[in-house]
């Protein structure tokens, strides 16, 4: 059940003694599953003696502004259950990669999951479309699962849901309204996914989760809207995972980082603090979205002709930045692009992005809108191929649009590691064809939504965690972060870098609550999506599609006579990757000759072995191109009886 934070009255606040309302200065150990059954003594400053606290609230109709101090944060007081069990945190993605983020936090046999995203591929991984986590350690502890927290409405954070929620029993989801709505919406494209049972939450949220979890929110800034910073307060101690984000004091749309309340959640106590790596190795703090709005203001104001816009789906304060400076300069805006279209429906339904619906051009009215009203907000600036707005229209693919003079191609995002030839490439083609580019490189037309190193820092410092482990990013970023915290004071030997699988566990020794990185691992294997399957394409299939990309294929052909055993004809060869057979009969001629001598050594009396002739014409016929080549194309032998 979730139920709405209140500081009056609700019979979970702390209160303070009505002898002095002031904060204590050493709280009381709320962690201990034991202090239910004791009265919890505090000590309060300009007292001769300490005030007693039982457990019965008091004061219940004493409003905060009675109280001449700050709202306590919320500690749980878990009834006595025997001995202490061991808290242990693994995730199943996001600590060797930007994406794939999920994250298990376990304890005496009760799980809670944050965040369940995909993974775009690699390179080297072709034709998969994405990478989800594996989820084998849980299929066995369907039982053990009381819930899933979604931190954001990014697709690293929530593309894997319509794969894994029916396998592990549908447990009820928890994530802010804007994620909701981008949940359910690509939901509906996945016809095996169960309705999912999804509550909607705020900064002012509280969540118990079986036994031993309690839950609070806190909103942070990042790219979208309504981020949150998870708080799990556990029998051993409160454990805070930030998913994405950044500070940012002058946000569009969303209400900026509230560094009182992180401090109070510090203040608490925070056992273990896992944080967003992903702009560690960037120095300084982050760029605010409004100061992102003002550049791209300055833009509006002098570009006379078509404004094209390359930008992320998910930047929904960018667009709405975007769409303000239209309404200001009377222009109307065409959207782009399948994944832009749902996010700015989506959003502007709940109301995270305000704007008049006339603004919108229907595509078939474009080309009725002078250039210098119209601007154009599409997708793929990533330099993506396939369907991508920008790639289309640079192709010639695109119906409507072409790139001519006069023409200003806005980037709007900075190029993803990995990316840079192919954004490079795209800039090349569209200034071939007349239009002009700014990208971010030449002014601050793009924010990022992760904090960086000052940021970073600051969130470590307000919270004064007593164990740190960087997560949600690459080694070398992680490596990053850990550096900064320990230059904020944490001890060497409390930061914990770990790889995927990798479990993380706390247990309770004399009296004092210990964490390590223990060398036990869990099965965080790929499972990669191509299509309709899931989890099909193993690392033998990648390994023959690399082989093929790289050096082709060959396929021999072998017809057999049933009766006399013997081969009938030469064998048929068929290339593809390999060579052009019109201009290498040479080889092709030998190699059917390699073929053919293969089969007609098997022949005679003896049934022929169909397995030993194929195995042998693929070594055979392997050895014999490469020898030649100094190239392994894959020889697919086919045997046909007749």
């Amino acid at each position: 059940m979730i139920s709405k934070y209140k500081s009056t009255t609700s019979t979970d606040s702390r209160s303070f003694s009505n002898k002095d309302s002031r904060p204590a200065t050493r709280r009381p150990n709320y962690n201990s599953p034991l202090s239910a059954s004791r009265p919890r003594t505090v000590v309060r400053p300009g007292l001769s003696s300490p005030a007693v606290k039982t457990n019965r609230p008091q004061f219940q109709n004493t409003t905060r502004a009675t109280l001449r101090g700050p709202r306590l944060p919320f500690r749980p007081v878990f009834a006595a259950s025997g001995a202490l069990g061991s808290l242990r945190i693994m995730a199943l993605g996001g600590l060797e990669e930007v994406g794939r983020n999920m994250m298990l936090i376990e304890y005496n046999k009760e799980i809670i999951i944050v965040d369940m995203g995909l993974q775009f591929p690699e390179e080297d991984m072709l034709g998969i479309d994405y990478i989800i986590p594996n989820i084998s350690y849980l299929e066995d502890k369907k039982d053990w699962i009381k819930g899933v927290v979604i931190t954001h409405g990014h697709y690293d954070h929530i593309g894997g849901i319509p794969h894994i929620m029916g396998r592990i029993g549908n447990p009820p989801m928890f994530m802010g309204k804007m994620t909701a709505g981008l949940v359910r919406k690509r939901n509906v494209e996945f016809y095996s996914c169960p309705n999912l049972n999804i509550k909607e939450i705020d900064e002012t949220t509280k969540v118990k989760l079986g036994q031993n979890f309690n839950l609070e929110f806190l909103r942070v800034n990042h790219s979208i809207p309504d981020c949150f910073a998870v708080i799990i307060d556990t029998p051993l101690g409160r454990v805070v995972h930030t998913g994405d984000f950044k500070i940012d004091f002058t946000p569009v749309n969303d209400k900026p980082a509230d560094l009182n309340r992180i401090a109070q959640i510090g203040a608490g106590g925070v056992l273990f603090l896992l944080s967003d790596s992903t702009d560690a190795t960037h120095a300084g703090y982050q760029i605010s979205e409004s100061a992102i709005g003002d550049e791209m203001g300055k833009l509006f104001e002098k570009i006379t002709g078509r404004i094209i816009i390359g930008t992320f789906a998910s930047q929904l304060s960018r667009v709405q930045k975007i769409f303000d400076h239209a309404t200001k300069y009377g222009r109307r805006v065409l959207l782009q692009g399948r994944s832009m279209n749902d996010n700015v429906e989506v959003a502007h339904q709940i109301g995270y992005l305000k704007f008049n619906p006339r603004l919108l051009v229907d595509e078939r009215d474009v080309n009725k809108i002078p250039d210098s009203q119209l601007v154009i907000i599409g997708t793929g600036a990533q330099g993506e191929k396939g369907g991508a707005f920008l790639n289309k229209v640079v192709n010639g693919e695109h119906r409507l649009i072409h790139f001519k003079a006069g023409d200003t191609v806005i980037f709007s995002s900075s190029i993803i590691p990995g990316n840079e030839r192919s954004v490079q490439t795209l800039m090349d083609k569209i200034v071939r064809q007349g239009a002009k580019v700014i990208n971010y490189r030449m002014m601050d037309i793009h924010a990022g939504g992760h904090a960086k190193q000052e940021d970073l820092k600051l969130m470590m410092r307000l919270l004064k965690p007593e164990f740190f482990m960087p997560i949600e990013a690459n080694h070398y970023m992680l490596r990053a972060h850990a550096d900064l915290a320990e230059q904020v004071g944490i001890a060497r030997d409390k930061i914990f870098i770990a790889d995927n699988g990798q479990v993380v566990e706390f247990k309770k020794v004399n009296n004092q609550v210990v964490g390590a990185l223990t060398k036990e691992k869990i099965n965080t294997d790929y499972v990669m999506v191509d299509g309709l399957g899931v989890g099909d394409v193993s690392n033998v299939v990648l390994k023959d599609r690399q082989m093929m990309a790289e050096d082709g294929m060959i396929v021999v052909i072998a017809t057999i006579d049933v009766k006399t055993n013997d081969i009938i004809g030469n064998p048929d060869l068929i290339s593809r990757g390999f060579v052009y057979m019109k201009e290498n009969k040479d080889l092709i001629e030998k190699t059917r000759m390699i073929a053919k001598k293969i089969v007609k050594d098997q022949a005679g009396s003896l049934p022929i072995d169909e397995d030993f002739i194929k195995n042998k014409i693929r070594v055979d016929v392997g050895q014999f191109l490469f020898s030649q080549t100094k190239r392994r194309p894959m020889v697919l032998p086919v045997v046909i009886k007749v």
